[in-house]
């Protein structure tokens, strides 16, 4: 009976033996299978790294200012009688934009103006007296007081009739009327806005380290999404004093020609601003950097090597750059790339360093200094 026992075990440890060995071996196989599997190359598409001659340039968002800017408004108070103007309209300086009502103040002036003749009249006759020696001095002075006193008054008198007839203080653009027929205005009482547009001021801000190149007469060229096709070229005018601590930038402001007042104040703007010679750069389409906190990078198409069988195949490898500047759809590298590398310019953030890839450029990436609105 033990014997029979100790057969079975022999032929059962047998069995597992030989299943584990099978196991085993089919393990190593299915290692040995994936070791040799390659992942399938990544399509991408690729641009040739050439050298351009880049202005130098700054590309800033600016604000479109007016160069005089008021809201008109009513110096003294009174019921408007007459409204010369329309929304929208030019005016030129000295143009009569509201009256207002003066028939009190006009009866106050024929009263002033005929004690005001009265007083001339009297002084008149006291300058006779005291030349006769029937007056004295004392007279006379008073009369000539009295007749100032009273030429004073019609003069104040017409000044307050004057100040109720509002006038354009310069030329330029009306908005819209705040007023109607007659209101009553109390005296500081918005009526109009007046802008004057051409020519028009763009302010903007540039980095401190910019500064030092910012000289007065420097040329800008502005654009507007919301003028497709139109581009105005001033010159800078003003550089302020101080630098604004929380941005660290110093604001300029450029002069620009607006003849037919296509730029409106506080419309938002593109500058373009030249800050010194031209210089030479490599230019990337944007699809083409691969941003990171650590460093950005761009992936360089070449053969490589499989080492464990000494095999060539067409693979990427990471090389770090340095950006400076974009313009368009383009990306200037300063550094780290070289003349005639073979660049990918779409697909990078599925690539990593050694991946095998496979080119396909029928279909490229925007890469065009100037794109148009509709494009961007």
């Amino acid at each position: 009976m033990a014997k029979r026992m100790i057969l079975m075990l022999a032929v059962v440890i047998t069995l597992l033996a030989g299943l584990g060995f099978v196991k085993y071996r089919q393990i190593q196989a299915a290692v040995a299978q994936n070791g040799n599997f390659q992942p399938p190359p990544e399509p991408v598409t690729t641009i040739v790294a050439q050298r351009e001659n880049w202005p130098s340039t700054l590309d800033i968002i600016g604000t479109a200012e007016a160069i005089q800017g008021v809201t008109v408004s009513a110096d003294l108070p009174g019921t408007v009688a007459r409204i010369n103007f329309e929304s929208g309209k030019a005016v030129h300086t000295g143009d009569v934009l509201v009256e207002l009502d003066t028939r009190q103040e006009r009866a106050q002036l024929a009263a002033a103006e005929a004690q005001r003749d009265l007083a001339g009249i009297n002084f008149g006759r006291t300058q006779e007296l005291v030349k006769q020696g029937v007056m004295a001095r004392t007279e006379y002075d008073n009369m000539s007081a009295q007749q100032k006193a009273t030429e004073a008054q019609v003069g104040e008198i017409r000044a307050t009739i004057e100040r109720k007839t509002i006038r354009a203080p310069f030329s330029g653009i009306l908005g819209i009327r705040q007023i109607n027929l007659g209101q009553y205005l109390a005296a500081g009482q918005a009526i109009v806005p007046l802008q004057a547009i051409n020519p028009i001021y763009v302010n903007f801000g540039v980095p401190q380290q910019t500064s030092a190149q910012l000289l007065g007469g420097r040329t800008v060229r502005v654009t507007s999404d919301d003028l497709p096709g139109a581009g105005f070229t001033g010159r800078v005018t003003a550089v302020d004093s101080v630098i604004n601590e929380a941005t660290r930038n110093i604001q300029v402001q450029a002069t620009l020609s607006n003849p037919q007042g296509k730029l409106r104040p506080g419309m938002f703007v593109q500058v373009e601003l030249g800050v010194g010679a031209n210089r030479q750069v490599i230019t990337l389409p944007a699809s083409a950097i691969n941003y990171a906190p650590y460093g950005d990078s761009v992936f360089v198409v070449g053969e490589l090597k499989d080492d464990p069988k000494g095999k060539t195949y067409l693979g990427v490898r990471q090389q770090f750059v340095k950006v400076g500047g974009s313009r368009g759809d383009q990306i200037a590298i300063v550094s780290g790339l070289n003349p005639g590398d073979e660049v990918v310019s779409s697909g990078v953030f599925k690539l990593r360093n050694g991946a095998a890839v496979k080119v396909n450029n029928k279909v490229q990436p925007p890469n065009n200094p100037k794109p148009k609105p509709e494009d961007s």
